[in-house]
């Protein structure tokens, strides 16, 4: 993305045609990509419910068990975190054993109390493939939107340094 974005920048700063023109290659070629994986994520949304529950699982196991090495357990918190704050979620299940697990660390959304625990993050997970889809298909159309903007700029200023008289 940062060659990308570089691409496009030193393009329209040189006036280059050739390096606005592979710009605009670049974004309709992440554009495709963008649309295929959609369209995929869409016709498959089970799988890719289950493999984010056994992504979370994998992440939770190295958060909370003793004895991973540190950086490891840092970094497998640090996602645990954001995956949390996002879905406002915290543990895997609803069990007595989570819920201890849950007070007695700082990877849980801020507000989570024995009188006020955070729902579990498989259901979270579960509803936000299932009943919420259509949210994540907005998110995906405003970027598609804001991509042939870029792709219709690109071309746009392409063409009129083409068009511009040379002095």
């Amino acid at each position: 993305m940062m060659f990308v974005g570089f691409l496009g920048c030193y393009g329209a700063i040189q006036e280059s045609q050739c390096l606005l023109g592979t710009f605009f290659a670049c974004l309709v070629l992440l554009f495709a990509c963008e649309v295929a994986a959609g369209i995929w994520g869409f016709m498959n949304k089970d799988t890719v419910a289950r493999e984010f529950i056994t992504f979370y699982d994998s992440v939770y196991e190295k958060g909370m068990v003793q004895g991973v090495l540190e950086d490891k357990k840092r970094a497998a918190t640090t996602v645990l975190k954001a995956i949390h704050e996002t879905l406002d979620c915290c543990g895997k299940d609803s069990t007595i054993i989570n819920l201890f697990s849950q007070l007695s660390t700082d990877v849980c959304p801020d507000g989570t109390t024995v009188f006020n625990p955070s729902k579990n993050c498989h259901e979270r997970i579960r509803s936000l493939f299932g009943d919420k889809v259509h949210l994540v298909g907005f998110a995906a159309l405003g970027v598609a939107v804001i991509m042939i903007f870029e792709m219709i700029f690109s071309m746009v200023l392409c063409c009129s340094i083409r068009n511009s008289p040379v002095y």
